[in-house]
């Protein structure tokens, strides 16, 4: 692998789990192949894996002049594997691997399909966290009337205290600036009511700790203020965060379900959702996880994109191209800075988090 293009810049190189999704390595390399297409050749894409069967897929593909290099891997955790054990034991895992090259700046990124449990865990004690990061989060996409609204934590850290979601609120302003071009984010706490007062401990001191922050706290919200984009960014537990998600991703699908059998009752509804169908394709576009293609993991030492075991080549191409954009952005090095000047929270506000 060469350190720099033909014009004497660093190549942004980002290695991909090519053993990650259901479907690997065939759609993990169809993926790859549409994204340097459409990055125009701009980065590398490293595969980890079984060498010989991914040259032997990859040269189904046609993929002569693409930026694209191999590296050998022969063990792979999966989905059922306990992530401790498996990163204990599986020493040669094409995540361990891939999150080594990270390690030692090889590469630029990281990108999985494979056990979220293992690449967060991977993640975090391989790179290490950012200064000033307590726990890393991940965060997840939901359309809103306003677009796209960014929840934190999705479930890296089901047992938080009040001082990771003040944490998680500051890392996920900083990405909505970045990658979704919003100008002073508004940052919601998802709270059972919009009253000061309500909710659990944590989410009243969370409260407290936003509230006095310069973010641009706009107060609690609730469950159904998430979708009509109230907030452009929502913070709370992981495990409230990863229920939310997990009701999200049925949504596309009972819907299509829904509209399926409307058209069977009859020729009239046939017609009419045959009518209607590109409009109804646009809508349900936004709910499709494969648009955003993966979650990032923010608050570690690099870039780790965390994809949905059934990823497409489609979400595949959208986890890179995410990569890339957020190498362009100096996504980390912002998150740093602003941990800095940003995080003002008293040490006895810390030690009566529960």
């Amino acid at each position: 692998m060469d350190e720099t293009s033909t014009q004497g810049k660093k190549t942004i190189r980002i290695s991909l789990d090519a053993m990650g999704s259901d479907s690997a390595p065939r759609n993990e390399i169809e993926g790859a192949i549409d994204a340097l297409r459409a990055a125009k050749n701009r980065f590398e894409v490293v595969f980890i894996g079984p060498e010989d069967e991914i040259k032997k897929v990859l040269s189904e593909y046609d993929p002569n002049g693409l930026n694209y290099s191999v590296v050998n891997a022969t063990q792979v955790i999966g989905m059922n594997d306990s992530p401790v054990s498996a990163l204990r034991e599986k020493k040669d895992s094409t995540i361990t691997v891939g999150l080594n090259l990270h390690k030692e700046k090889k590469v630029d990124a990281f990108v999985s399909a494979g056990n979220t449990g293992a690449v967060v865990s991977a993640s975090t004690l391989m790179l290490g966290r950012l200064q000033r990061v307590s726990r890393p989060t991940i965060g997840a996409f939901f359309p809103s009337e306003r677009g796209v609204t960014l929840l934190l934590d999705a479930g890296a850290v089901t047992d938080c205290k009040a001082h990771f979601l003040h944490e998680f609120a500051i890392m996920g302003s900083i990405y909505a600036q970045l990658i979704f071009q919003r100008d002073n984010p508004k940052i919601g706490l998802l709270n059972i009511g919009e009253e000061e007062e309500k909710g659990d401990e944590l989410t009243k001191v969370a409260y407290k700790l936003l509230e006095k922050s310069s973010l641009n706290f706009v107060g609690n919200i609730e469950g159904r203020d998430v979708l009509q984009g109230k907030a452009d960014v929502v913070v709370c537990d992981g495990f409230t965060g990863n229920v939310l998600l997990k009701f999200a991703e049925s949504v596309i699908g009972v819907l299509k379900s829904k509209f399926t059998l409307y058209a069977e009752r009859g020729l009239r509804e046939k017609i009419w959702m045959g009518m209607m169908r590109g409009t109804l394709r646009k809508i349900l576009k936004e709910f499709d996880y494969q648009e955003y293609g993966g979650v990032p993991l923010l608050g570690v030492k690099g870039i780790t994109i965390i994809g949905h075991g059934g990823s497409t080549p489609k979400a595949i191409k959208n986890m890179i191209l995410k990569a890339d954009e957020m190498i362009q952005q100096n996504i980390n090095e912002r998150i740093e800075s602003a941990m800095e000047t940003m995080q003002t929270v008293p040490a006895s506000a810390i030690s009566s988090t529960t």
